[in-house]
């Protein structure tokens, strides 16, 4: 029996839809495509620098290529993969049948993609945004930063929005929407860390937001916020970025700890140790992620008293996250392990992140720092946090949800082979790049000189990368033959695994839960099978289904906020192909236009007919 979702036309209907797992598969389609981009330009950096005095890139395009893999890669590669999972795995995890508010959820993914391609566009329209990923002043500014920084201003503005708001959103599905018995300290930690960074996106994203439109009115309307010669003040945006950008660390790694924290106690068929200690771990890393900005800013000049107080609370960090790594190790310690795919990336990512952890407390020595700041040492560092952490982590959320996500399993042969492309690649990469740093290599230079001991270096890590090309191809190769002859799931639980995600159907129905379950422990799914019948008891019984309408008006919304954003980058433009004020109008109309609607259109949704989910049911069976 079909119901009214599966009759529309497809394109029409991924549109349109507010439904959380669609929404969450359209963020993996989008960051994959993005991280693609950024990979792509990471490599083109790496043959630069293959050897020295190379003239493969000019200076000026390489500046271009380092800006958008930073932003890209930070703002939309990691940022809506990670989302893509709190979409999807967050609503089944605290037995909700969707997020609080669905129509915001989609209206943050498309202001999301809108935002990324209006940043996009600055390629084709002036040239990229050259002045780091950072974007210091006075080098964004409008007398030193190209017409590109504008495109990284607006299009950041736009897609933050979309951040902003699903971050909201999963703020209120966790605090409301649990099922009954899902207590705070119930909930799975991947749960935990995903309300953790909703707060702080909350927190982080304000005055990134406040700092880009200071930015904005600078470089298009003549205000002085960073002009020297006015009165202004280039320390202040290295303030407010890094008040920022610590905290978007942590966002994007805590996502990484509750994936983790999800799939060592799955292949090591032991329950989280240290459960408690483990979610205050998460509250004290995120309350210092705040604290600590400043150790990005050692060499400014701020004095020897900011220095110490911000070296001490950045060392404090390593004790939370120390006890987080042990904590993980006794989880495996006498475990019966599944060394799958997704444990290989999970157990692999302990003591990768443990020695990025250990460099950050290097660099977060303010006299040492004078040393390595500015140096690729630093990227070194940077990388093992963001690579060796964040992406080993999402990998292995990838390779553990997957079958849930899409029905069908991904080749482990091919996955094994990923993993050690990535892993030797990534290590050959980037270890020796601590070496460079420390020779004297700094970062963010397009060449370098014949003779000065850096060429070996420079070959290897270059080496590297191509391996860790080498593990994407075989990834999307493992995606596209696994679509084609995997494995089809035979039950919703194929690892034996121990949360509430687990007890629905693959794939999972549009209600998610017939009836919201009843949960009786932590771990709740891995309680019912082993004191229970091994089925989820019901808090209600079975009825008819409220579920949200699809909505045409996010994509508008959104669309509407690309065009605005397109018309005020046009206002600095020489020849700008329309005039830009009939560009921004249209922008707002259409964005105006759609909210209004949606303001005085009443839309109470649809239900779902109790025979209707029953035939569903008895087919999942």
């Amino acid at each position: 029996m079909e119901t009214a979702y599966q009759k529309k036309n497809v394109v029409w209907d991924w549109l349109t839809t507010v439904d959380h797992k669609k929404i969450a598969i359209l963020y993996l389609i989008g960051g994959t495509l993005f991280f693609l981009k950024a990979g792509v330009m990471a490599v083109l950096m790496r043959i630069q620098l293959m050897y020295p005095e190379q003239s493969f890139l000019s200076g000026q395009t390489y500046n271009e290529l380092l800006t958008m893999h930073g932003t890209i890669m930070l703002f939309l590669a990691v940022t809506p993969l990670i989302f893509a999972f709190m979409n999807y795995i967050v609503p089944l995890q605290i037995g909700a049948r969707d997020v609080a508010f669905p129509f915001v959820n989609a209206l943050g993914f498309w202001i999301f993609f809108f935002g990324g391609l209006l940043l996009s566009l600055s390629w084709f329209l002036g040239g990229a945004p050259d002045a780091g990923w950072f974007a210091y002043t006075p080098l964004s500014t409008r007398e030193y930063g190209s017409s590109g920084m504008d495109f990284y201003v607006l299009g950041l503005q736009v897609s933050g929005l979309g951040t902003l708001i699903s971050g909201i959103n999963f703020i209120v599905t966790i605090i409301n929407m649990r099922a009954p018995g899902m207590t705070m300290m119930r909930l799975p930690l991947f749960c935990w860390t995903t309300l953790i960074v909703s707060i702080l996106i909350v927190f982080a994203f304000t005055p990134l937001a406040a700092g880009l439109a200071m930015l904005m009115l600078d470089r298009l309307f003549g205000a002085q916020f960073f002009q020297v010669d006015a009165g202004g003040n280039v320390i202040l945006w290295q303030h407010i970025f890094w008040v920022f950008g610590h905290p978007e660390v942590y966002i994007l790694v805590l996502p990484a700890f509750g994936i983790i924290s999800e799939v060592v106690p799955a292949f090591s068929r032991k329950r989280l140790f240290g459960y408690t200690t483990m979610v205050f771990a998460v509250l004290l890393i995120a309350f210092l992620g705040f604290m600590v900005w400043v150790h990005h800013m050692f060499t400014v000049g701020l004095g020897p008293i900011a220095n110490s107080v911000f070296a001490l609370s950045s060392m404090a960090i390593a004790v939370p996250t120390g006890i987080k790594i042990f904590n993980w190790l006794f989880t495996m310690w006498g475990g019966k392990i599944t060394f799958t795919t997704a444990m290989l990336c999970a157990s692999s990512f302990v003591p990768t992140f443990v020695l990025g952890g250990i460099t950050g407390v290097m660099v977060a020595m303010a006299p040492v720092d004078h040393l390595y700041h500015d140096t690729y040492f630093v990227v070194a560092h940077f990388h093992y946090i963001f690579i060796g952490g964040i992406i080993l982590g999402l990998l292995a959320g990838l390779f553990y949800w997957y079958p849930k996500m899409f029905g069908h399993m991904l080749n482990e042969t091919l996955g094994k082979l990923m993993f050690w492309l990535m892993y030797i690649g990534f290590h050959v990469t980037f270890f020796v790049q601590h070496i460079l740093g420390i020779i004297g290599m700094p970062r963010r230079y397009f060449t370098y000189m014949d003779g000065e001991g850096m060429n070996t270096y420079n070959f290897i890590s270059t080496m590297g990368t191509f391996l860790m090309t080498a593990a994407i191809i075989v990834l999307i190769i493992n995606i596209v033959y696994s679509a084609l002859k995997g494995e089809r799931v035979q039950s919703g639980d194929p690892w034996g695994a121990r949360t509430l995600e687990w007890s629905v159907p693959s794939p999972v129905p549009e209600y998610n839960f017939a009836q919201v379950p009843q949960v009786r422990a932590l771990d709740p799914w891995f309680y019912e099978k082993v004191h229970g019948d091994g089925r989820m008891k019901a808090a209600a019984p079975l009825d008819s289904i409220h579920m949200p309408n699809a909505s045409f008006l996010p994509f508008i919304i959104a669309f509407g906020l690309f065009w605005w954003g397109l018309g005020m980058t046009m206002l600095t433009m020489e020849q700008p192909w329309l005039p830009p004020y009939i560009v921004i109008g249209a922008g707002v109309v259409l964005t105006f236009g759609a909210m209004i609607v949606r303001s005085v259109k009443e839309d109470h949704g649809h239900h779902i007919p109790k025979q209707t989910v029953e035939a569903i049911q008895q087919q999942s069976r």
